[in-house]
């Protein structure tokens, strides 16, 4: 017989219950003769009080009754303990089990066996993990909307504040003549124009990392899809006094499956990152390769280094490297983290690499199939 039917709970009774059977066998056969032999008592022998309520017990009952209740006590005792690592196994996973329902933690059980008291303890285990993971996702869920909700109210405090204190400002004809109030005016609009500008972020933010609808993939050579993107941003690279460099190190086309309208954005970001924070070095540098099957877009400027204990944290929303929150300098802190929910729903990936020349976005994406 397969082993695999064999080392079930339905074997272990069975042979729990024949085994029970033999030892109350052989107990009830080993007593028996041990009473025949106390019941023998030789003619001189005067018997003894145990023999003589032995013999009356078996004159008024019988010995085939007694032999039976005998054989059921000992059957059961037998059973019971031939059975009770079994059951205590049992006891143990509904413990387990309640105290997952009740308190609602993970809970772990030790594998013990391999029947199905063993693939329940092992089923009990993933399902304590998923749920282990699930209140992780929970909690983490309610961290990030407490820090999303400050990092909201942060950025959109501080320009606010100025508006309603210029218009107010204005409101209280404070001004001195006309060109004071558009002057007023204007930096009002421009703190307007931070607010939107964040306010649009935001709402790409949630949509991209809330899932939204399935991407209408299609083949995109995205060596000519980021050239254009490049080409589009030469006015913005006149105004910082900077030059780009492309770098093709593949003659072939990086043809990849994938939402030109979604992946724009992501790469939109990432030049305007590149632009604002390598003001100083002048120089935007771009560069396609083809590394097995994948295409790598390798952005890159020659600004001011990224410390090490920034770069874990820069795809995170909100995050700037720079202490100060600037709307100068460090943007709404939301770009690089919706370029990185872009490229992850296109199954692609973006790494950082930041020294003392440069600093790489480097990002990666699966080659179509011809």
């Amino acid at each position: 017989m397969n082993a695999k039917y064999i080392n079930t709970i339905r074997w272990r009774f069975i042979w729990a219950f024949i085994l029970s059977i033999l030892s109350g066998a052989a107990l009830l056969t080993a007593v028996y003769q041990l009473v025949n032999s106390s019941l023998y008592v030789s003619p001189e022998t005067k018997p003894s009080p145990y023999t003589t309520a032995l013999k009356w017990i078996i004159n008024h009952i019988g010995s085939a009754p007694l032999l039976f209740a005998a054989g059921v006590v000992s059957f059961l005792i037998f059973f019971f303990l031939f059975t009770r690592k079994i059951i205590s196994y049992l006891e143990e996973i509904t413990a387990g089990i309640q105290k997952m329902t009740k308190v609602g933690e993970p809970h772990r059980i030790e594998v013990r066996t391999t029947d199905e008291l063993g693939v329940l303890a092992e089923n009990i285990n993933i399902m304590s993990e998923r749920l282990e993971h699930s209140l992780m996702e929970e909690r983490t869920a309610v961290q990030s909307k407490n820090e999303l909700i400050t990092g909201v109210s942060h950025d959109l405090r501080t320009p606010l504040t100025s508006v309603l204190g210029f218009l107010e400002y204005i409101e209280q004809d404070r001004c001195r003549d006309e060109m004071e109030m558009r002057y007023y005016v204007d930096i009002a609009y421009q703190k307007t124009q931070v607010l939107r500008k964040l306010i649009d972020d935001l709402f790409e933010y949630t949509r991209v990392n809330s899932g939204g609808p399935p991407l209408v993939l299609e083949r995109l050579d995205l060596k000519a899809f980021v050239r254009q993107l490049v080409e589009e941003a030469v006015p913005d690279l006149d105004m910082a006094d900077m030059a780009c460099t492309i770098k093709d190190h593949t003659r072939e086309a990086l043809w990849i499956l994938a939402a030109p309208y979604e992946l724009v954005r992501a790469y939109e970001n990432l030049i305007a990152n590149a632009i604002r924070y390598g003001r100083e070095g002048k120089k935007l540098e771009v560069s396609f390769e083809l590394e097995g099957d994948q295409a790598v877009v390798r952005i890159s400027n020659f600004g001011e280094m990224i410390a090490e204990t920034d770069l874990p944290h820069i795809f995170e929303r909100f995050y700037r490297a720079e202490r100060s929150r600037s709307q100068h300098t460090g943007g709404s802190g939301l770009g690089l983290a919706i370029a990185k929910g872009i490229i992850d729903r296109h199954q692609g990936s973006i790494t950082a690499q930041s020294d003392m020349y440069r600093t790489d976005f480097v990002t990666r994406f699966p080659v179509a199939e011809d």
